[in-house]
């Protein structure tokens, strides 16, 4: 097993986010995350690649994983740990083939069967949600804790619960069986981040399920 993949199975809090100031980023490492994603949809090239080099610097220095997401190119030109796509983004396969075996390939599921067929395909996480209704992710229906608790069940790969997921309902998350979340505004819109990441791991509770997956 990879260092990266153990670093990934230890993982509990993942930060999704677009660019952002290093103190911010820096607040939320402190606080407990231990995955960043950059997620910049409409930046430029050149725009990524200077949010990925400050984000890299970062996560390095806390030991995190930062993960680039739908830049399978970019994620290797700049040496990042992994790369996340989604349903209707670059196929799992040409991402696959694009970076490499050795950096990490997560991918968002949205329903049963996504998450049953994510067992498949080369993935090594993937993400759950959205949970609850969330405004980054505009037109797309919650699914609720049965898709928790089902993917709880049945995953055979990590996956990280996602969606409006606060520190208010993350208990609830981690009751149907998630050990892993990831959040975007319950940290960007924190007038504290590094104390918001400490209460969500806290509200989340015991990691059961990353025992069950571990090999």
């Amino acid at each position: 097993m990879s260092e990266r993949t153990q670093r990934l199975l230890r993982a509990r809090l993942y930060l999704v986010c677009d660019d952002r100031p290093t103190w911010f980023v820096e607040a939320a490492l402190r606080g407990g995350v231990e995955v960043v994603q950059l997620r910049m949809k409409h930046g430029s090239d050149d725009q990524i690649r200077s949010a990925a080099r400050k984000f890299m610097g970062v996560c390095a220095m806390h030991r995190a994983l930062f993960i680039l997401n739908d830049r399978p190119d970019l994620a290797v030109e700049l040496g990042a740990d992994g790369v996340h796509v989604g349903q209707t983004d670059l196929p799992v396969g040409d991402a696959r083939e694009a970076i490499g075996p050795d950096l990490l390939l997560g991918l968002s599921t949205h329903d049963p069967q996504q998450v049953d067929e994510a067992g498949a395909l080369p993935v090594d996480y993937i993400g759950v949600g959205p949970v609850h209704e969330t405004p980054t992710k505009p037109g797309r229906p919650a699914v609720g804790l049965e898709l928790v608790r089902y993917a709880a069940r049945h995953a055979t790969v990590p996956f990280f619960a996602i969606g409006g997921i606060t520190r208010n309902n993350a208990a609830a998350v981690g009751a149907a069986g998630a050990a892993r979340i990831a959040v975007v505004r319950a940290l960007t819109e924190a007038p504290d981040p590094e104390s918001a990441a400490t209460e969500l791991l806290a509200a989340v509770g015991s990691p059961r399920e990353a025992r069950a997956v571990a090999p």
